[in-house]
């Protein structure tokens, strides 16, 4: 009886070895094409080996500030160009458990560099926006469904340059969109 548990026990694990080695490996896409909707603009993430993608970005980026010294508020829109340098961790994790991965839908670690141009909108008497760039340290999760529907979050702690000042930020970023092309 014995024999015969060892062998069947030997067996599950065999096939499932097997299996394992006739899987494909899971990798990120070589190119991809983004509408950001939310906040309008476009994106292409460019994949240059299984798990990590080099992420581009031009668009337009909604802020606040508010005077203390006026007790004033603005909103503002500015353009913003965003680099990303992203590893996608858990890719092999979700094929196993069987969810999509397919257009980088998984979560990453990123390092993220901004320039946040001159505002459209928002410059008033009691606020002026100066152009500056971000440097940060994200994790990100990024899903894209059926219908290439995109949906990506990322959040981390960042450092931001300007002329006047260096300051501590939490830059956190969501967006909706669509992925084109192939």
């Amino acid at each position: 009886m014995k024999k015969t548990y060892l062998f069947v026990l030997f067996s599950i694990f065999l096939t499932n070895a097997i299996q394992a080695q006739d899987e494909a490996p899971v990798s990120v896409v070589k190119n991809q094409f983004k509408i950001n909707v939310l906040f309008p603009g476009f994106i292409y993430e460019h994949g240059f080996s299984k798990k990590n993608t080099l992420y581009s970005e031009a668009s337009f980026s909604l802020g606040y500030s508010h005077s203390d010294f006026y007790d004033k508020s603005s909103v503002y829109i500015v353009p913003v160009i965003t680099e990303q340098f992203r590893h996608y961790y858990n890719l092999q994790k979700r094929s196993n458990k069987g969810k999509r991965t397919e257009r980088n839908s998984g979560n990453y670690l990123a390092l993220n560099a901004s320039y946040y141009f001159k505002p459209l909108s928002g410059d008033t008497e009691y606020f002026t926006f100066v152009p500056s760039s971000t440097v940060a340290v994200l994790w990100g999760l990024q899903r894209t469904y059926k219908g290439r529907f995109n949906l990506e979050f990322n959040i981390g702690p960042g450092v931001n340059f300007s002329k006047i000042e260096t300051k501590f930020e939490l830059p956190v970023n969501f967006t909706l969109g669509w992925v084109i092309g192939k």
